[in-house]
């Protein structure tokens, strides 16, 4: 279903946990509801140790939940109960249905920058003209079409970073994740390669949910953030609950 902006569903939680124990001490992240939409920029925000990387970890679908009610993925076949597929399906998923964006960029050094961008686009079988078209358009508007014949290393962070969210979006997909894409740049470039990331998404009807522990780089560029809020019932045991930020200014 469509709301009035345009916005369609692309994935929704609710009722999910994630507990992990380790040497005495365990963690918990409480994921009442959580609906993330398309065209949308979710930002995710909180201190270091508070879930934001568990999070990230359920919805790039490398991390199952403890427990949930509701973990779905609505595609053009219907919806899919993403707690229930088995490896092999959830491997398809992420491969067609989600782009992601390291801190570090996650560029494979040893191909150009031209083939790095291009690998989804052949992992998912999309056919030649297409691909070239959208590396064409994407490495022009994030500025780095005189770089696509370099390795990764002759680049500067900027310039991967930039690499690593054309990578992330030239098989639009569905959903697209970036941990702290910014974090090695420095504020200016920060706030152009946001402003740029979330144009993109928007234009090409995608969900984009970025983690940052820099609430001023987002605050005037996200459409809706979470964070988190952290209890210790004991010294060993931490829950951490996710919840709508509502901020102020």
């Amino acid at each position: 279903m469509t709301d009035r902006t345009g916005h369609r569903p692309v994935l929704g939680v609710t009722g999910m946990t994630k507990v992990r124990e380790k040497g005495g001490v365990s963690f918990e992240l409480r994921v009442p509801q959580l609906l993330v939409r398309s065209r949308e920029f979710l930002a995710v925000i909180g201190p270091s140790g508070c879930g934001k990387s568990t999070l990230l970890d359920f919805l790039a679908l490398v991390l199952k939940p403890t427990t949930y009610k509701s973990y779905r993925l609505v595609t053009d076949g219907g919806q899919l109960d993403l707690g229930q597929l088995p490896e092999k399906r959830l491997a398809a998923v992420r491969r067609r249905d989600l782009g992601y964006v390291l801190q570090a960029g996650g560029l494979l050094p040893y191909l150009t920058v031209r083939d790095n961008i291009l690998l989804p686009a052949r992992l998912n079988n999309l056919d030649r003209a297409t691909a070239l078209e959208r590396l064409n358009l994407l490495a022009g508007r994030l500025k780095i079409v005189d770089q696509l014949t370099k390795k990764p290393g002759a680049l500067s962070g900027g310039q991967r970073q930039r690499a690593a969210i054309a990578r992330a979006l030239i098989h639009q997909p569905r959903l697209v994740l970036a941990d702290e894409p910014t974090a090695a740049v420095d504020f200016p470039t920060a706030q152009e390669i946001s402003a740029i990331f979330r144009e993109l998404t928007a234009g090409l009807g995608l969900a984009l949910v970025m983690v940052t522990h820099d609430l001023a780089l987002v605050r005037n560029l996200a459409d809706r953030f979470v964070s988190f809020k952290v209890e210790k019932p004991d010294e060993t045991h931490t829950i951490s609950t996710l919840r709508e930020a509502k901020l102020n200014g």
